[in-house]
């Protein structure tokens, strides 16, 4: 077995604009400077906490007002604007390798486990994923705790085991917990980046994801 497991906000999901906008909105409801769209999209990836305090240096019970500010206008514009979309081909992608007998799926993301349950459920993907990982029981990235979890939870080990995303905080995960990480270039942070933090190798377009992983990890292995 193989376990291939996927970053969500800019690797699986284009919602990059979309947390912008609920994070400027946060700031401006708690009466601070908001942030540029370029250093909101660079903390992209880490907990929301995480995230917040890196972007206003705030701790304590007012980074805790932030973060309810900013829950609270993200699941708002859900239900006033939409949804975030699978990038183009990302769909055909996940349908080949959830096809694969010997290949498992995984998400290891900064996103909420109650945020993962919509978005899957938006897309139809309840069943495509063996082992979900959020920040909810695991420590934030890069620490390697979602893909040590991950493992533990399919019994594969690091050396059959590719980590994908699309920012030096899935590179730096994957590389403390021993596996491949393979950086994408449709996300938020930019090539250069994710080779500097470990990346095995980058894929600059969608359709070239399943040979970059079996590249990585073969399946006949």
């Amino acid at each position: 077995m193989r376990l291939i497991v996927f970053d969500m906000d800019g690797t699986l999901i284009d919602s990059g604009a979309h947390i912008g906008r609920t994070t400027m909105a946060a700031f401006i409801a708690e009466g601070l400077t908001p942030p540029s769209d370029e250093a909101s999209r660079e903390i992209i990836g880490l907990s929301l906490e995480n995230a917040l305090m890196h972007l206003s240096g705030l701790r304590g019970p007012a980074l805790d007002r932030l973060a309810t500010a900013y829950r609270r206008l993200y699941h708002q514009s859900i239900a006033d604007q939409g949804t975030e979309p699978l990038f183009a081909g990302m769909g055909a992608v996940l349908d080949t390798l959830h096809n694969e007998p010997e290949t498992l799926l995984g998400i290891a993301t900064g996103k909420g486990m109650r945020g993962v349950d919509r978005i899957l459920a938006l897309h139809r993907l309840e069943t495509y994923f063996t082992s979900t990982q959020t920040p909810d029981t695991n420590p934030s990235k890069p620490d390697p705790g979602m893909l040590l979890s991950a493992m533990d939870e399919t019994g594969v080990g690091p050396d059959r085991t590719v980590m994908i995303g699309d920012t030096s905080f899935d590179m730096q995960m994957a590389r403390n917990a021993g596996c491949f990480a393979l950086g994408v270039g449709w996300g938020y942070h930019r090539p250069g980046i994710l080779r500097a933090t470990g990346a095995h190798a980058i894929v600059e377009d969608v359709p070239d994801l399943i040979a970059a992983i079996n590249a990585l990890v073969k399946t006949d292995a």
